[in-house]
This record gives structure tokens, sequence and C-alpha cells, in this order.
């Protein structure tokens, strides 16, 4: 798909990578909606995108309620006619530690990376399935792929969203909608500025941007960057688990 003259929503996109891909793409005559819960911030990311030239509507809702996501798409399509492409950009890692974590916490961040994409995914394909054209892509993360420690919950939840991708490119492939999953390594935005979490190979967020940009005018389905992170994930999730978890229990802190 070339990201051009093309209607564009990205969710989550008031900050961070969202807002480096929304920036980016403004560069190119789209048509971009942007959707978070920060009217303010919307508001400054909507004057940026104008003055790149680039149409924008600014929708703030919460992407933990379905019928606000419902409501964004309907308003999405009212305006502009059809979406062409998604990019579902909601998610967060805190720190874990399950020997001490509550059902709640658990339960309520599986709820922020799975049911955010889920609230948002169920309309774009209806809605898509309509025009029997659309790409939705989804920001997950390499640690989807392994269970991570202090960040169970989270690889949980990234993994579930892996999985549903998966099953969705195959059933909905006759209705021309493709599904582009990204994984980023960990990448240095102002929520994980402070978090303890030892970050490897870390990127900034313009990169990362740039490579989700990539995937989704590629139409990659499973996209997994940057190169050196992304390799040792590979080999990782071929090794036998007391290898893996002999690896892994080398990157917790002492004091954990």
């Amino acid at each position: 798909m070339k990201l051009h003259n093309k209607t564009i929503l990205i969710v989550g996109a008031s900050s961070g990578i969202g807002r480096c891909v929304a920036l980016e793409l403004s560069k190119s005559s789209n048509k971009i909606i942007i959707c978070a819960r920060q009217q303010s911030k919307l508001d400054k990311l909507q004057e940026d995108i104008l003055s790149q030239g680039s149409q924008c509507l600014s929708l703030c809702c919460d992407a933990l309620s379905e019928d606000q996501a419902k409501q964004a798409i309907e308003t999405c399509v009212a305006k502009f006619g059809q979406i062409d492409a998604a990019l579902l950009n909601v998610g967060d890692g805190p720190v874990f530690n399950m020997s001490t974590s509550t059902v709640k916490e658990i339960t309520d961040n599986m709820n922020l990376n799975y049911a955010t994409m889920v609230n948002f995914l169920v309309p774009l394909i209806a809605h898509m399935k309509e025009n029997q054209s659309g790409l939705i892509a989804h920001t997950n993360s390499l640690a989807g792929f392994l269970g991570l420690p202090m960040q169970g919950p989270y690889s949980s939840a990234k993994a579930a969203c892996r999985i549903l991708m998966d099953a969705c490119r195959i059933e909905l492939k006759p209705f021309g909608i493709k599904f582009v999953s990204v994984y980023p390594g960990f990448v240095a935005t102002a929520r994980v500025a402070n978090d303890g979490m030892p970050a490897p190979f870390e990127i900034s967020e313009k990169v990362a941007a740039a490579h989700i940009i990539k995937a989704m005018a590629k139409e990659r389905s499973d996209y997994l960057f940057p190169f050196v992170s992304s390799t040792l994930t590979r080999i990782a999730s071929t090794l036998p688990k007391r290898v893996t978890g002999f690896l892994l229990s080398k990157t917790v802190p002492a004091d954990y």
C-alpha cells in the first residue's frame, strides 16, 4: 500500500510512537485521523499535521470503551467515506512482580493491551469488509514471543494479540483486508524513561515510527525490529525452555 493520499486512522496518537507515525504520514497528503484520551495533546498534534499539508480529524476517546471505539469508526467514515489503513497503537507494559501482583493489576493490563485492540479491530473489520479492502496494523512487542521476567502480564497480552491477528489474517483474506503486526524491541519513550527495566539495544521513537511505516507500506504480516533484538528473540524462541529461562533470569535485577 502506498501511504499517499490515503485515509489513515492512528489510535494512540497523542504521544510516543503514534505521534511520530502521524507526523511522518502527514508529509504525504493523507487524511489523518488521530485518536487518544488527552484532547490538549491531540489539538497540538492536529496543528502540526495541518501545517504539513494533510487533512486531520481529531477524536478524543478511550480505547477501553467499546462504544467509544465504535463511535470513532463511525465518525471517521461519516467524515471521509472510508478508512484505507489503521494503526492500533495502544498499550502499556509496566514492571510486574508476579510474587506480589494482584488479579486486578494483571487483568487491567490485559484489557489495556488486548481489549483496546479488539474494541477497534471489530468495527474496522466490519467497515473494511464492505469496501473489500483495507489494512489494519497493530503495534505489538517482541515481548509477545517470550514470557519475559518482570513483564509476564504484558507478554501474555501481546501474545494474545499476536494470535488473534494471525487468525484474522487467514479468515479475512477473501475480503481483501491485510493485517500487519509490528514487534518493536525497547523504544525510548517518555513513559519508560525511569521504569527500572533493562533496555538493551533501545531505539528512538522516530526510528520505531520509520520501521512501522515501512511495515505498513510493504504489507508485512510480521515485522520484528531492531535487527539485533529481533534476531535474539527468534533464537530464544527455538531454544529449550530451560535454556531460555536460565538466560532470561540473568536480566532480573538483584533487588527485584
